[in-house]
């Protein structure tokens, strides 16, 4: 501590000087959150006048798409600039091929037109992959225990075409199949989508804060196994360098580090060492986690999570997934 630079210079330098007081503070600070940042799931479900909660994700509800037209006004009407939408897919669509996922006129699609129709403003994002679809939960096909690749890749380039098709702005793929980016990329552009942008969930690890997810979307009991021979191991960081370079080669436009508090440190180096538009996803765990706490009495919702979507965009993160964008919004836009 005598070395430092800063020793010799107190009483002369006193930090708290920047904090003694909220102007200075608002002033001087290095971080700020904008309702922009911030990017809404939404859970669809069949039919119309239908709502649920999800008993995990205190807060959040399942929606049928006129409900979810209507939350979705109020979220533009907030600024918050894009939704993605997550299909509640009925246990008699499901089957060990996915074959709904490429149904143009399944769940997702018919929301995505009617939204679109709707709210035009406001940006959609579709999921690509397999898991709402399928009777076993995977993301992929299986031939016994094992997620093909290559025959799973062919399955999802249907899927992100009727996306397209519906409207859907951004085709965002979480299934972490090998190749799938420059395959989806190809087969956009050769269905007449050259402008569809693609977000890749880049690095998106084999997490244990997805359970409150697979409860709202209902795919948790069908799950045999887990995912791990194809989401990443946790322990990993360069490879989700060499996962991001690879899906920015076959075209990605932006990627995703999904979750995201846990793995502040992988944002921090995806942003560093690519500088192209990258995601945090702030995944149901992690707001269960806030939400649960606040209703025992242990935190503060709203301070936490405002607190939660900084850390995101310290770490570098253009945009936010949160379950509380709205909350965040209301918040944000109460403060101005």
């Amino acid at each position: 501590m005598q070395n430092s630079p800063y020793f010799s210079q107190f009483p002369a330098i006193r930090l708290r000087r920047l904090r003694a007081s909220p102007w200075i503070r608002e002033l001087v600070q290095e971080t700020r959150i904008s309702v922009t940042d911030l990017i809404w799931p939404i859970f669809i479900l069949e039919g119309s006048g239908n709502r649920e909660d999800v008993p995990s994700m205190p807060g959040v509800q399942r929606l049928s798409a006129d409900l979810a037209i209507e939350a979705i006004k109020e979220a533009r009407d907030l600024g918050i600039p894009a939704v993605a939408l997550f299909p509640i897919t009925p246990s008699a669509k499901k089957t060990p091929d996915g074959r709904e996922a490429c149904n143009s006129e399944n769940l997702i699609c018919r929301a995505v037109y009617a939204i679109k129709k709707n709210v035009p403003e406001i940006g959609v994002i579709t999921d690509v992959a397999l898991d709402p679809y399928t009777s076993h939960g995977h993301d992929g096909l299986l031939k016994g225990d094992v997620v093909l690749n290559d025959d799973t890749v062919e399955v999802l380039c249907r899927q992100a075409v009727v996306q397209a098709q519906a409207g859907a702005d951004v085709i965002a793929p979480s299934d972490m199949m090998d190749g799938r980016i420059g395959a989806i990329r190809a087969a956009l552009d050769k269905a007449g989508y050259p402008d569809t942008i693609i977000l890749s969930y880049a690095a998106k690890y084999a997490s244990a804060f997805y359970g409150p997810f697979r409860d709202a979307v209902q795919s948790a009991g069908c799950l045999s196994g887990d995912k791990k021979t194809y989401q990443m191991n946790p322990g990993n960081t360069n490879e989700a360098i060499r996962e991001v370079a690879l899906d920015l080669a076959e075209g990605a436009d932006m990627v995703m580090v999904k979750p995201g508090l846990p793995y502040l440190d992988i944002i921090r180096r995806v942003k560093d060492a690519f500088s192209v538009p990258t995601f945090a996803y702030h995944v149901s765990g992690e707001y269960a986690m806030l939400r649960a706490a606040s209703e025992e009495g242990w935190l503060d919702y709203a301070s936490t999570l405002m607190e939660s979507l900084s850390a995101f965009k310290r770490a570098g993160a253009d945009g936010i997934f949160t379950y509380g964008a709205v909350d965040a919004a209301r918040l944000l836009n109460k403060s101005e």
